[in-house]
């Protein structure tokens, strides 16, 4: 398990800095033990990569300050891995579908858990 109680706090803890700092609007954040999932708002001026970039960024360097041993867990590797996945979400369409889906993150039998050494950014 790569994401722990610890990690998770961080996590979330610092997606709220980013939002103030960079005008980003995190909706919702899942965690399940290898991965996380974010439903945020962002300005039209940030790209998508751009976006996700900064996020991982910023999110890795302060879970690597605070929980130097995770680096040692991972086996020197990064804590993302170099892919992602976003999608488009609208008013109209899915927003609670998805906010629901990410909220639910972690919860046991309620959703499949995907694997890997490394976490994956959706």
């Amino acid at each position: 398990m790569v994401i722990d109680e610890r990690v998770d706090k961080c996590i979330r803890d610092t997606c709220i800095e980013i939002g103030k700092r960079y005008e980003r609007h995190f909706f919702k954040i899942g965690t399940d033990e290898d991965h996380v999932h974010f439903l945020v708002q962002s300005v039209p001026s940030w790209s998508i990569s751009r976006l996700v970039t900064a996020i991982k960024n910023i999110t890795a360097k302060r879970v690597f300050e605070n929980i130097p041993e995770l680096k040692k867990d991972l086996w020197g590797s990064s804590l993302w891995m170099s892919g992602y996945y976003a999608s488009p979400v609208g008013k109209r369409g899915n927003e609670d579908t998805i906010s629901r889906y990410v909220k639910e993150q972690g919860r046991q039998g309620e959703y499949q858990k995907i694997h890997s050494a490394q976490l994956t950014l959706f």
